[in-house]
């Protein structure tokens, strides 16, 4: 919102240059993210909380001014000449509970042109266009003091009356921007006897628009249902600058004032009658009830005590007025424009931000007690210090997910939510992988290629019932993991500078999984194929830590991957962190090199397809050889010279002792031992 510093000055003598003055609105809360211009042309680019509609115009600025200044604020009061005869409008107001007032007034032989030098100039300056001295009369208005007005060309209400009602079913309105709109019976009108002639608080229509040939206006401001207004401006697809403020609350007081500051504005420049007095129909009022001030609680919460006289300055410069209550208490009456205050801890924020936040002592709040790190926080820095490591950027989505993701990739009974934002999103996800899928689909839309990517959150799940609780919801951490496209050369992955890229493979998955278990303590952890469905069958897999499953990771199944138009290969990781933490980290322990020389033995083998290398290493170690320091695989090779469904195998053994040099009999026993216990699994050994 833009507002004029320049402007501000006929309401309020500012003491200040304007930078100074956008830095101190600012430090009250009335924030200015910007300033364009120079001299009177100066211009402030406003950000107004929405609960503050009050401040959306100059007037309200300038109040703020006077406050933060303690200087007088000088009133809008419309100079209007005597008026003649009597107006025949009439006003029916049918929706009390929408329309609780409505005003108006009759000005006869206008003569309709451009406005003048000093209007059309500051409406430019807000990027408003001037288009005639009686439009213009209201937009001025409305920046001026923040209430939206409106004018009809009198000659072209049918009966001279206006009628408030709900619109009919089948009726339309052709609004001031030539669009003809069908209304809904839930629609509020202003009406003449025949037909809509405006859609209240939102926009006027076109068939009663001020033209050059209009003679005869009819000024109207209202107040109207700030939730209806709303649903219709929605309904429509309208946002105007009068529907933006009806929408936060109007000042129900200001219909007159408005509408007479309208009539000056008209007369001076087109001239014209006055007719009759104002029409001002109440058909309920609107009180704001006083609020109850302790000076007390106000050095509660602020921290600092504030003087009676301090406390009344801000109070009536704001335009509160502040009476005696109860015992050493105030009752603080609400000013009409205020619709925000609603109790007394709003008014303790009306005085800090006036006195001045950086006026109070910076003081640290009492505390007794002591910080704790929370129990697995440790584990969490482990893992997430893990992930960067390795070239994973950490992202944040929402818990919720839809009821066929939470379906299609978790077993568990999905949490509903009870006010959904979408279909996509109406129940508290099961699973992270939907999410993971969603941000990695998300980046290659927009053409990040190479991604990786983790999320640190948790999934829900409906539970059976608890003694006290009904369906007791469980909560369940976990670790997601994403990577798609090329690996990341400056990480971990072995490349030479200048190397060749080379895709994300399952392999590269699996050794960040094995490095994040890694500092993990453990009897024994495996991987077998054993995964949901939803992953690849042949290039995933599952980590087991001492009998539970911690992890499983791979790469999306193909069919998957369609569905949900993923264009090149993804692989993901899912960690149960619930599992995982009931293990601690390792202590790191030194342990001194071996002084005695290792032996290596290579054995090669031909294996069945059936036999995987998890169950050739756990064979292996079940012979408990005291000096077997690794076991691991060199090379597999399919083809040629090996049998279809089976593979060849190198295999190195690594033995050595901390105590002295192995002699070569004891190292022929042990390899022989291992021979014959891959012979056992069905191996047979090459020549």
């Amino acid at each position: 919102m833009k507002i004029s510093p320049h402007w501000l000055r006929d309401f309020v003598d500012l003491p200040v240059d304007y930078p100074r003055l956008a830095d101190e609105l600012t430090l009250a809360g009335v924030a200015v993210e910007g300033i364009s211009g120079e001299g009177d042309n100066t211009v402030f680019e406003m950000e107004i909380t929405t609960n503050r509609p009050d401040a959306m115009n100059h007037y309200g600025v300038a109040r703020e001014a006077s406050a933060l200044y303690d200087l007088p604020l000088k009133p809008i009061e419309p100079k209007l000449p005597p008026s003649q005869g009597k107006s025949d409008v009439t006003i029916d107001i049918q929706e009390l509970e929408l329309c609780p007032r409505f005003t108006a007034r009759e000005i006869r032989g206008v003569t309709v042109k451009g406005s003048s030098a000093i209007v059309a100039n500051r409406l430019r300056l807000l990027d408003q266009r001037p288009i005639s001295n009686a439009v213009d009369a209201t937009n001025y208005v409305l920046w001026e003091s923040g209430k939206p007005t409106h004018v009809f060309d009198l000659d072209l209400l049918e009966g001279r009356r206006l009628v408030i009602r709900k619109a009919r079913a089948g009726e339309t309105l052709k609004t001031l921007d030539g669009v003809e709109r069908k209304l809904s019976t839930e629609d509020l009108v202003v009406a003449d006897a025949k037909k809509p002639v405006g859609l209240a608080g939102v926009m006027g229509g076109f068939d009663t628009m001020i033209t050059e040939k209009t003679k005869n206006i009819l000024i109207e401001s209202a107040w109207w249902d700030p939730v209806t207004v709303r649903r219709m401006s929605k309904r429509h697809g309208i946002h105007t600058d009068a529907s933006h403020r009806f929408e936060r609350g109007a000042d129900f007081e200001s219909t007159v004032p408005s509408t007479n500051r309208v009539a000056e504005l008209i007369l001076e420049s087109g001239g014209g009658t006055l007719i009759g007095n104002v029409i001002d129909v109440i058909a309920r009022q609107l009180d704001l009830a006083p609020i109850e001030l302790d000076p007390r609680e106000v050095y509660r919460i602020l921290g600092e005590k504030l003087s009676a006289l301090e406390i009344s300055r801000i109070l009536s410069r704001l335009g509160f007025t502040m009476l005696p209550g109860g015992e050493d208490t105030y009752l603080v009456h609400i000013p009409s424009w205020r619709l925000d205050i609603e109790r007394e801890i709003d008014i303790i924020e009306e005085l800090a931000r006036l006195h001045g936040y950086d006026k109070f002592p910076d003081t640290l709040p009492a505390y007794s007690g002591e910080v704790r790190e929370l129990p697995d926080a440790r584990k969490d820095s482990q893992l997430r210090s893990g992930l960067l490591a390795l070239g994973y950027n950490e992202t944040i989505s929402l818990t919720f997910i839809s009821k066929e993701d939470a379906r299609r990739f978790s077993t568990a009974a999905e949490l509903d939510l009870a006010n959904p934002l979408s279909d996509e999103a109406s129940v508290m996800r099961t699973a992270m992988v939907p999410s993971m899928l969603n941000m990695l689909a998300y980046n290659l839309n927009r053409g990040s290629d190479n991604v990786q990517l983790f999320e640190a959150g948790d999934v829900f799940e409906a539970s059976g019932r608890d003694s006290k609780i009904a369906n007791m919801p469980l909560e369940m951490k976990r670790i997601s993991m994403g990577a798609t496209g090329n690996v990341n050369a400056e990480v971990v992955r072995g490349l030479a500078p200048g190397a060749p890229a080379r895709p994300f493979s399952f392999f590269d998955l699996k050794g960040d999984v094995e490095s994040l278990l890694t500092p993990f303590s453990q009897w024994t952890l495996y991987y077998d194929a054993q995964t949901a469905d939803y992953y690849h069958p042949g290039r995933s897999a599952r980590a087991v830590l001492d009998g539970a499953t911690v992890a499983q990771f791979g790469q999306i199944h193909p069919e998957v991957a369609a569905a949900r138009k993923l264009r090149q290969d993804v692989f993901v990781a899912e960690i149960y962190l619930d599992r995982l933490y009931q293990h601690d980290l390792r202590q790191v322990r030194y342990e001194a090199l071996a002084r005695f020389p290792a032996v290596e033995r290579d054995f090669s083998f031909v294996f069945g397809d059936g036999v995987e290398f998890e169950k050739i290493r756990q064979r292996v170690t079940e012979l408990c050889i005291a000096e077997l320091r690794s076991f691991v695989p060199v090379e597999i090779f399919r083809g040629e010279q090996v049998s279809a469904g089976k593979y060849s195998i190198l295999m190195r053994a690594k033995l050595q002792s901390s105590e002295r040099t192995l002699r070569d009999d004891e190292v022929a026993q042990w390899a022989g031992q291992i021979a014959k216990a891959l012979e056992a699994l069905g191996g047979v050994q090459r020549a």
